[in-house]
């Protein structure tokens, strides 16, 4: 990128005096009591406004997220027969289609009052593939064409979850032509919300992609770029290590090695050590599952770790989490446990003792506290335990999993400041972070000389913002590495 000189004056730091900020070559070069720097470059007066570190969302979905918008949208309703109308009116009203599918996105159906049905999808829509993905992405509601079409075998309830769907989703997305243009308008709403960079989760050639995207323009964000199990050993043969920058402009760096080990609360598949209420304590998955066997994490752990990769496994039960962090305290390795939604209380600590981090999402606290108190009943005073988690001394990373929850840091930090959303009380106030916290851990740099000038130009102190405040906090800049990719005074 071209190097960039700039002097931001009469900015504030978040509770602070005003000052001037001195930008040169992409790093902060000095730091003075406003009128007393000397002009580099551009001078911008910031009149006053708040400036911060720049912001991530620590786990994303990209391409999810631009797709959500072409997508049926399931978010608003709460039951079957609340889904199946919504296939019916955009079945009406001439819905476009994805490559022949019509697909929708975003019901939650932990808490519906019947439970999905092959035949009423079908007597609503026989004659299209119909996919109906569930808001946390672990399960989706299809008919018999579309089945075919995926090559999954469906029960009668018309619901593939978990491992067979997750494959098969990926080959919806490579279906979807998406110009470049898709995603830079969505990564340029994200950096007009103060976003600097994301760790990009999704299931595919994650490095090559980004890399492709940025050579066409999508400039606005740093990405860290995960890979996946089935593209470890490709990622090695390349020589690729956690870190590394794998484009020239330097914005897209290789990540870790994404694994996922159970499911999600909301499919009930998140493997815990009790039975969810109403199973058979005797069937095969009565506390979830097991996505991938505990000896196959060891092994991949150690491989990739062998080879310079750091892992983020995805583990969202107690079971889950207590299976993941013996595994990396088995290898001696550090790493990111993601979601780590029920922690047992003894296995609080150990993330700090280990050096493990705990990249969670607050969002999803406050989506699934109803169907945490209903199936995790009795230990939902450690189900998002970011209170609990923090006062141990462990790491944390606050980011969306977008597009379960909106690619927006500033409902993170009010989320897990608040524990609260709308009219609703708090939900275990116990385990809101102090906004410190909450900040720091939405950023991966200082306002300080001789860091990145990735930052966040904001109307309003954080300090003196309430909940609904930092919700709604008004953006007025953001800079990627002292670029404006955001700016609106």
């Amino acid at each position: 990128m071209t190097p960039t000189r700039l002097t931001l004056r009469n900015a504030r730091r978040y509770g602070g005096e005003p000052m001037d900020i001195t930008i040169d070559d992409g790093l902060i070069t000095a730091i003075a009591p406003a009128g007393s720097a000397l002009p580099t470059g551009e001078v911008v007066d910031v009149a006053g406004r708040y400036v911060g570190p720049g912001l991530w969302d620590a786990h994303v979905h990209f391409t999810q997220w631009v797709i959500r918008r072409r997508r049926v949208d399931l978010t608003a309703t709460e039951s079957a027969a609340d889904v199946l109308a919504a296939v019916r009116v955009a079945r009406r009203d001439g819905a476009a289609l994805s490559d022949g599918m019509l697909i929708g996105y975003g019901f939650r159906d932990g808490l519906w009052p019947q439970p999905a049905s092959l035949a009423a999808l079908e007597a609503i829509e026989s004659d299209v593939p119909v996919v109906l993905i569930s808001g946390d992405l672990h399960c989706a509601w299809m008919n018999t064409r579309a089945a075919a079409r995926l090559g999954l075998a469906l029960d009668a309830s018309g619901v593939v979850s978990e491992a067979p769907w997750i494959a098969a989703m990926q080959g919806i997305q490579e279906t979807s032509t998406l110009p470049a243009q898709a995603f830079a308008e969505v990564a340029d709403a994200a950096a007009r919300r103060g976003v600097v960079g994301i760790v990009e989760y999704e299931n595919t050639d994650n490095v090559g992609e980004w890399s492709q995207r940025v050579a066409c323009g999508v400039t606005s964000l740093r990405v860290d770029a995960a890979v996946w199990p089935d593209r470890l050993e490709q990622a090695i043969s390349a020589g690729l290590r956690t870190g590394d920058r794998v484009e020239p402009t330097g914005l897209v760096t290789m990540g870790r090695l994404k694994v996922i080990v159970d499911g999600s609360l909301n499919t009930r598949t998140a493997w815990c050590w009790d039975p969810y209420p109403g199973v058979d304590p005797g069937s095969a998955h009565a506390c979830g599952i097991e996505s991938v066997p505990v000896a196959e994490l060891r092994r991949l752990l150690a491989r990739g770790h062998a080879a310079g990769i750091g892992a983020a496994v995805h583990a969202i039960g107690d079971r889950a989490n207590t299976e993941v962090i013996d595994a990396f305290e088995q290898l001696g390795m550090s790493g990111i446990i993601e979601h780590a939604q029920l922690v047992r209380d003894d296995d609080l600590a150990r993330f700090a003792r280990l050096g493990l981090v705990a990249s969670v999402q607050p969002e999803h606290a406050m989506d699934d506290r109803d169907v945490a108190d209903r199936y995790w009943a009795g230990r939902t005073g450690r189900a998002f335990a970011f209170g609990s988690l923090h006062r141990s001394g462990a790491a944390l990373r606050l980011g969306s999993d977008a597009p379960v929850s909106p690619l927006d840091p500033w409902h993170a930090i009010a989320s897990a400041t608040s524990r609260s959303r709308g009219d609703r009380e708090p939900w275990h106030p116990e385990q809101r972070l102090p906004l410190p916290a909450a900040l720091d851990a939405s950023s991966r740099t200082r306002l300080a000389v001789g860091e990145p000038a990735d930052l966040v130009i904001v109307d309003r102190d954080p300090y003196a913002s309430d909940r609904d405040g930092l919700r709604t906090m008004p953006v007025a800049g953001t800079l990627l590495g002292g670029r404006f990719t955001w700016r609106e005074f």
